[in-house]
């Protein structure tokens, strides 16, 4: 499987997320699937992953990948510096 490095760009979408302070059972009830956009990521929450899936856009590639809350929070403390991707379907 691919990895990809947490750049400035997903790390600004990470902290949108981590500033909205809302638990899983929050983030359950507003599910969306495109709430985070930006120049090459767009995404939201999936209440049946329980994760925030995206897909990341590397020029005419796109690829899919999911972030827990959990992990935003490793990210965001400087535990976690890539994520696993894989080709869209």
């Amino acid at each position: 499987m691919k990895k990809l490095n947490i750049d400035k760009e997903l790390r600004q979408i990470l902290t949108e997320i981590k500033k909205e302070n809302k638990s899983l059972e929050d983030w359950r009830e507003i599910e969306s699937c495109d709430m985070f956009q930006s120049n090459h990521f767009c995404g939201g929450f999936d209440s049946t992953e329980d994760a925030f899936t995206f897909s990341y856009f590397d020029g005419p590639n796109e690829f899919w990948f999911q972030v827990t809350l959990e992990e935003v929070e490793q990210i965001l403390n400087g535990q976690k510096f890539e994520i696993e991707i894989r080709n869209a379907e």
